[in-house]
């Protein structure tokens, strides 16, 4: 097979990469609307490692604060 050819699939994918390392801020706005209509693993995608620490972070945060108003 011709390994230069690439699928549909993995053009979209390449060009979305691209756009995400052109424009790291600008992204969390697509990211929190794709979760809307998309699942946890468009979201996690979109903002990366350090935005996706920073939520895990505030959903603790939350958890802890939540338990003291119980």
């Amino acid at each position: 097979m011709n390994d230069k050819k690439e699928s549909a699939e993995q053009k979209r994918e390449r060009v979305r990469q691209e756009e995400l390392k052109k424009n790291p801020t600008g992204n969390m706005n697509d990211s929190f609307n794709k979760a809307s209509g998309g699942g946890l693993v468009d979201l996690v995608g979109s903002l990366g490692w350090k935005g996706t620490g920073l939520l895990i972070v505030i959903i603790i945060i939350g958890v802890i604060i939540a338990q003291f108003f119980k």
